[in-house]
């Protein structure tokens, strides 16, 4: 199960289209389905079985998404510092040598991992339907992606990389360093610059999740998905050859 060429080209295109349509659920006018946000929707049903109030269901929730906002924030920003903004967003696959540094001792694939987790913070923010739409086509999407890297990888690296994948798990992170660290060093400025929007998700809802205004959060996520088209243009490129 790889990723076609095009679709590693256009993955952020096909990203952001998957959770337009989990935002804006078209499907729910025609089957007439509840319009409720998962947020409230999960929160409902510990409170209607009597495990705790609803107050105390939707704070629960509500740290549950500032934590996985958070954690998939750091883990891309993580990754990104080392194998670089501009390697992150390129059009084409990169395979110039072996990652053993960072959180690519622990997990080969922590961008994936980290979309993946601010993926699971975002849908609470959508309808039910919405939001099983998307956790489905964005973790499909996300193999897909993985398949056609390591794919990639392993024709280019040979040996030595399919060495690094037998010590090091696909996507779930090992609790200690599976393999000698790199001599790479991280760029965080640039690599920070690079993940500003899943940085503005989560500030989003650590600042916003308070008031319970799932519009309110929507609107940051709007804003920093903006603001961070408009950081691209200040992440530094390598010098042309």
């Amino acid at each position: 199960m790889r990723a076609t060429a095009p679709e590693f080209r256009l993955r952020y295109l096909i990203h952001g289209a998957i959770y337009i349509l989990g935002f804006t659920t078209p499907w729910n006018y025609w089957l007439h389905l509840d319009t409720i946000r998962t947020w409230q929707w999960l929160a409902s049903w510990p409170a209607r079985w009597g495990w705790m109030n609803f107050s105390a269901a939707t704070n629960s929730l509500l740290v549950l998404g500032i934590v996985f906002a958070l954690a998939g924030a750091a883990l891309r920003t993580w990754g990104a510092a080392y194998l670089g903004a501009d390697v992150v967003q390129a059009g084409t696959m990169h395979g110039d040598r072996i990652m053993a540094v960072g959180p690519y001792r622990y997990v080969r694939n922590p961008l994936y991992l980290g979309t993946f987790l601010h993926t699971l913070a975002l849908v609470l923010l959508m309808q039910p339907s919405g939001a099983l739409f998307v956790v489905v086509m964005i973790g499909l999407l996300q193999l897909r992606l993985i398949g056609a890297e390591e794919a990639f990888l392993s024709v280019k690296l040979g040996e030595p990389y399919k060495t690094y994948c037998a010590a090091v798990p696909r996507i779930v992170p090992a609790l200690q360093p599976r393999v000698a660290e790199s001599a790479a060093k991280p760029a965080w400025g640039s690599g920070f610059m690079g993940e500003i929007y899943v940085w503005g998700v989560a500030f989003s809802f650590l600042a916003l999740g308070w008031k319970y205004n799932s519009m309110l959060i929507i609107q940051g996520v709007v804003i920093s998905w903006g603001v961070s088209l408009v950081a691209r243009a200040f992440i530094p490129r390598p010098a042309a050859a």
